[in-house]
């Protein structure tokens, strides 16, 4: 879909890991490809279907990023938000 774009923030909806935020490191048909940074990495992205997902107005370049940073925004995200 053309509204799950890639380094956008998500919140997921269902499953285990219910409230937890992650990025958009990849869009394809009826999934989309989130990572956290830590046990989800860019090496071993989680594997999302659209429904399944809240978006989070916030984008961010993240072509050129690593683990780190993706962590490292991560945080700031939910340091804002509580």
């Amino acid at each position: 879909m053309d509204r799950y774009r890639k380094g956008m923030l998500v919140r997921s909806k269902a499953g285990h890991d219910t409230g937890k935020v992650y990025i958009i490191v990849e869009s394809a048909d009826a999934y989309v490809l989130v990572c956290d940074g830590r046990i989800r990495t860019l090496a071993n992205p989680k594997k999302k279907k659209f429904k399944h997902l809240q978006i989070i107005n916030r984008e961010y370049p993240i072509e050129t990023m690593n683990d780190v940073q993706i962590k490292r925004i991560l945080k700031e995200y939910n340091r804002e938000e509580n």
